[in-house]
């Protein structure tokens, strides 16, 4: 194979194991030096201000430090806290301390070479540092520096400068290895043997990873034959890692799909029908966007033109603004009319708008109806005829069969022709009560009848157009009383048209 996984395995070891090596190296050669640098110099700030704590107190009693490093040498002297750090200094840091009185000059015995360094340390005082000396800290009682003695040829931490009591001062020397010369030897040991472990290692990862590619190679073959429908093929591997679950897996995957194809088939056939289903809910939904799309259009479009109209100017005297506004309103009240009904509309038809169910007086319920109306009625010079005087007692929900019977006389008023007279008509038929609202005009072409119901169909679409209808209002109706269970339609008559509904009269 061209890309084995045996040959991924070896080259991410490879990879991982060199990557390694390189960091470690890195680490080594940038950062080894400073690291044990900063471990010595917080050694020596640690030893000044415990030291300096010291000198602080003895000055403040009038005290004198020389009795206390004296039990340094002493065999059966008492040992102090100050010679316990000197010596502790001195014996786990290899660190030489010195400690002078300037006020008459007399270095305490704390070291072996305690003169030479109290020379030293004068020396540095006045300003006489050895060429190549780094100062590391600087504070302002004492400096710590990195200092080469070409005597013995090695470097040194020197921490030198005044106790806070102002008369003693000190000198710390700290031999610190040369870690350039410790860096490369590492570097060097650690490339012999990253190179031996990665040549090993490389190896062992090449010659290991077969056991795990054969049984691989085992489970590619099973799923080949599965892919051509064999479920017969069966991994024969017993082993208890990944890969035996896998193969254990694939075995049950076979049984399941032998078993599952035969459910596929029939739920083929199902999904075949739910896919139908939803081709015609799209169509659906595209003829209902259409359908909006198209009633809106008219009425942005007419808003549009007038505004222009204004902002351009067209409108000069106040009569014709006012007319321009007028047929704005106007377009935007029967737009808005239009959104509502369809909000409505949609309720409805989603079961979001459940009736309730109550008991009233249909009768007083057209009166009111006829009511409110009677100043449009007078518009459009009809002649109402409801001859019912007694109450009728029916069961239905009293807003929405409000809703049915307005849409029916606006539906009258908006198609009144003839002798203009529209005729309501209260139907007692046992345990139902038939309500038909009729108008004189021109009868609806007897195909168009059940088309009425449909959202947006207008069997004159000019005509609707004249008085802003949008072809929503019978939908309504339709679905009211679907929520109702009940029956609604229309019929021709001789001089006229005549829609009606059922509800429950009061005995049911």
């Amino acid at each position: 194979m061209k890309h084995s996984i045996r040959g991924r395995f070896t080259m991410i070891f490879v990879g991982l194991m060199a990557a390694v090596l390189f960091t470690t190296w890195a680490v080594n050669s940038f950062f080894l030096e400073g690291f044990y640098t900063r471990q010595k110099l917080k050694i020596l700030e640690r030893a000044y201000g415990l030291i300096n704590q010291l000198v602080v107190e003895k000055a403040d009693n009038g005290e004198s430090l020389t009795e206390d490093l004296q039990s340094l040498y002493s065999a059966d002297g008492e040992q102090t806290e100050l010679s316990r750090l000197l010596r502790l200094m001195s014996e786990k840091y290899n660190t030489n301390i010195a400690i002078v009185d300037s006020m008459n000059d007399d270095a305490m015995p704390s070291a072996r070479d305690a003169r030479f360094l109290a020379d030293r340390v004068h020396q540095y005082i006045l300003g006489r540092n050895n060429p190549g000396t780094e100062v590391l800290v600087n504070q302002d009682n004492y400096k710590i520096q990195k200092s080469y003695d070409r005597h013995s040829q090695a470097y040194y931490l020197e921490s030198w400068g005044f106790f806070e009591d102002n008369r003693t001062i000190f000198i710390m020397s700290m031999p610190i290895a040369s870690i350039h010369d410790s860096v490369a030897v590492s570097n060097k040991f650690l490339a012999y043997v990253g190179l031996a472990a990665l040549v090993a290692g490389s190896a062992l990862m090449y010659f290991t990873t077969k056991k795990v590619t054969s049984p691989i190679m085992s489970l590619a073959s099973l799923s080949a034959r599965m892919s051509e429908l064999d479920f017969e093929a069966r991994y024969e591997g017993q082993s208890e890692d990944e890969i035996g679950v896998l193969g254990r897996s694939m075995n049950t995957l076979s049984e399941k799909l032998k078993e599952t194809i035969g459910e596929l088939k029939t739920a083929n056939n199902e999904l075949q029908r739910d896919v139908e289903e939803k081709i015609r809910i799209d169509e659906t939904r595209k003829d209902f966007i259409a359908n909006v799309s198209h009633e809106l259009k008219t009425p942005i479009a007419l808003i549009q033109g007038y505004a222009e109209g204004l902002t351009e100017g067209m409108a000069e005297d106040p009569d014709s603004r006012d007319y321009y506004c007028e047929v704005i309103m106007d377009e935007a009240n029967k737009m808005n009319k239009m959104v509502k009904q369809l909000l409505n509309l949609t309720a409805l038809e989603f079961g979001n708008d459940l009736p309730v169910m109550e008991q009233f007086d249909i009768t007083a319920l057209i009166r009111g109806i006829l009511s409110s109306a009677g100043i449009l009625l007078q518009q459009k010079e009809a002649t109402v005829v409801f001859d019912q005087e007694t109450p009728v007692l029916v069961w239905a929900d009293e807003f929405k069969i409000e809703e049915v019977i307005t849409n029916y006389l606006n539906n009258a008023l908006n198609h009144l022709g003839g002798e203009r007279r529209i005729e309501i008509r209260l139907e007692n038929l046992g345990q139902e009560v038939k309500v038909s609202v009729f108008n004189t005009g021109t009868p609806i072409p007897e195909e168009e009848l059940d088309k009425l119901w449909t959202k947006f169909y207008k069997v004159d679409k000019a005509h609707t157009r004249s008085y802003g209808g949008s072809g929503i209002g019978l939908s309504i109706v339709k679905a009211i009383m679907d929520s109702h269970n009940k029956e609604c339609g229309v019929e021709n008559r001789p001089d006229g048209v005549s829609f009606w509904f059922t509800v429950d009269g009061s005995s049911h």
